[in-house]
């Protein structure tokens, strides 16, 4: 058996992964979990923590069935991250095979302040021969070496869900290789038949430890959204496009498993841009229930709560009061409507007022909270008669419909209103009736003929035409208004660029207030807005690939399709440059934004488009 040989890395705060972090943990793995009988292969026994210097009385399994080569190998691995240190120790061991079959390597433990960690037990298997790909002899880069050793994973938390109910998809990087820099963007995933909503996840990539087919990989997640799906059948979500600099240590011209083992970590690399694509996943979405649908249902798919309140009992004609309906609980609270209500009569409704709180930190939830003002016309006791709201719940399979109470509200005849039955008038009253009330004229001395046509004088033709002229253009103006409300895609055309500004000038005031979540969160709702109602893009079926293709239909430059690619995957970049300038990052987006909506709007859309 070889001597114990100490191996410890000096890791620079580099370019690896920005925002790496550990928890306390020990974990076995194995380079391979199907070896051949005359091959060699390598067990780590790994703790990750903050302080690898209190670990104690490491404690290896028994490796009857093989041949201990080398080992246990020690070797430590630590970083400097803003002056916090954390890092690895790992016990190495190089082993053979003994005889063929399917045999288990038990647990290892070390004592860690107190505590005793254990590993999980590996299973191996023995066949005949060898599962070692013959070594090439120069320093070429095999790209499904590298596959092998990065890559994304897509993951659904389910992969069956009703219609409406929510399905997380969440994107991991896994990699056992070194990255030279910061990754970039290639591809965004399309949710065609879905709708949308990014959950928020850490600005920097927290990597942790995880075994994933028998091997131990840094995981880290890259990007999280919950979808909606607004049709039913089978789904799919394309791929997540990531170009990823990897940094690989060039080959020895000795083909020794042992130099491989103990290379010199400051010996000659390269970087190769390597683009990573994870895989697709598909959604099997099914229709809700057909039965024992509740005349209030109007498509709410989760779980919600129903609360309202009135600010007034007991108020005169002509008073307001305000009525709250607040729907809270789990699921796409965007597309919930609030319920109908059956006010009576003699009451005027106004405009009702609607704020929505979202939580998007995990499962989609919050409150939404609508606000009716009514202003009561007649006397009398007036009854709201109680709200229901119906939805459906995917974990009970059922529709659920919730009642409000009942509100009654005493309305007292207020002051110098007429009364229509025999209310008598008052003072005041008889001495405004005087004052709008004049005697009929009697003498006519003061008013003189006039002689002449009537159709010579200008007045008389001013009189005509203008009357016309203002006929003209109200029919003009309601034509106009009625194409409008009946092309709901062309009053969002006509519209799109007034939001856009409106958004573009909020999030200025987020930047100048140094928010930036909520600043990268508006400059994309706007960018994406504008984007879908100017080329008529669905919202579930918007892409990137999609807006350019449109573009390019309406003869716009590759230039123009050039800087919308660079603003969009600059907002979503953002996310993988933790250590950026966030002023001059937020500065350079906005007026990279600002200009591809100017330029798409002069170039394509200055023209009149019916």
């Amino acid at each position: 058996m070889l001597n114990k040989f100490v191996r410890i890395y000096s890791i620079t705060i580099a370019l690896l992964f920005g925002g790496l972090s550990y928890s306390q943990s020990f974990t076995a793995s194995v380079n391979n979990t199907t070896v051949g009988l005359s091959d060699r292969f390598e067990v780590d026994f790994t703790f990750s923590g903050k302080d690898i210097n209190s670990v104690r009385n490491f404690n290896p399994p028994g490796f009857a069935n093989f041949l201990v080569l080398s080992g246990p190998n020690q070797s430590s691995s630590m970083q400097i991250i803003n002056g916090a240190v954390s890092g690895s120790l790992t016990f190495s061991y190089i082993l053979q095979p003994k005889d063929l079959g399917k045999f288990t390597i038990g647990t290892a433990s070390v004592d860690y302040n107190g505590t005793n960690y254990k590993t999980s037990p590996l299973d191996i298997t023995i066949v005949k021969g060898s599962t070692n790909p013959q070594q090439q002899n120069n320093n070429t880069i095999s790209t499904k070496e590298i596959a092998d050793n990065l890559f994304i994973r897509a993951v659904v938390d389910r992969s069956r869900v009703y219609l409406g109910e929510q399905v997380t998809v969440t994107y991991k990087l896994y990699t056992r290789l070194n990255i030279a820099a910061q990754m970039s963007i290639s591809k965004l995933p399309q949710y065609q038949g879905f709708w949308s909503e990014e959950i928020e996840t850490p600005t920097s990539i927290n990597f942790e430890t995880e075994m994933y087919e028998g091997k131990q990989y840094k995981v880290g997640v890259l990007k999280k959204a919950a979808l909606f799906p607004s049709q039913t059948g089978n789904l799919t979500v394309t791929p997540f496009e990531l170009n990823v600099p990897v940094q690989i240590r060039g080959k020895k011209s000795g083909n020794s498993f042992f130099d491989d083992f103990f290379n010199d970590p400051f010996g000659s690399s390269q970087v190769y841009n390597y683009n990573a694509k994870s895989n697709s996943v598909k959604v099997d979405v099914i229709p809700l229930p057909s039965a024992n649908v509740p005349k209030s249902f109007n498509g709410a798919v989760g779980s919600f709560t129903l609360n309202t309140d009135i600010d007034k009992r007991k108020l005169k004609t002509n008073e307001s009061l305000t009525l709250k309906v607040t729907i809270s609980g789990k699921g796409n609270l965007n597309l919930v409507n609030p319920p109908e209500i059956n006010f009576p009569n003699g009451f005027e409704k106004y405009e009702p007022k609607t704020n929505s709180e979202i939580n998007r930190k995990g499962t989609i939830s919050g409150s939404k909270t609508t606000d009716y003002l009514l202003v009561p016309r007649t006397p009398g006791k007036k009854e709201i008669p109680a709200i229901t709201f119906s939805y459906f719940d995917p974990a009970k399979r059922s529709y659920v419909s919730l009642s409000s109470r009942a509100y009654t509200i005493d309305v007292e005849q207020g002051e110098n209103i007429a009364a229509g039955d025999n209310s008598s008038y008052s003072k005041e009253d008889v001495k405004l009736l005087g004052e709008d009330i004049r005697y009929i004229k009697t003498s006519f001395d003061d008013i003189e003929k006039k002689s002449g046509l009537i159709i010579y004088k200008t007045g008389f033709w001013t009189a005509v035409g203008v009357p016309l002229f203002a006929f003209i253009v109200l029919i003009g103006w309601k034509r106009r208004n009625d194409k409008l409300a009946g092309n709901v895609q062309l009053l969002k055309f006509r519209r799109a660029e007034k939001i856009a500004k409106s958004r573009l000038k909020k999030a200025k005031k987020l930047m100048e207030a140094n928010n930036h979540k909520e600043f990268y969160a508006e400059i994309s709702q706007g960018l994406f807005g504008y984007l879908e109602d100017k080329l008529h893009i669905p919202k579930s079926e918007f892409s990137v690939e999609r807006a350019s293709a449109e573009i390019r239909k309406k003869s716009g430059s590759d230039d123009l399709i050039d800087q919308l690619k660079n603003s969009i995957e600059k907002c979503e970049y953002v996310r993988f440059a933790p250590n950026a300038d966030e002023s001059s990052a937020m500065n350079e987006i906005y007026t990279d934004t600002s200009k591809v909506i100017i330029e798409i709007e002069k170039n394509i859309f200055s023209r009149k488009m019916l």
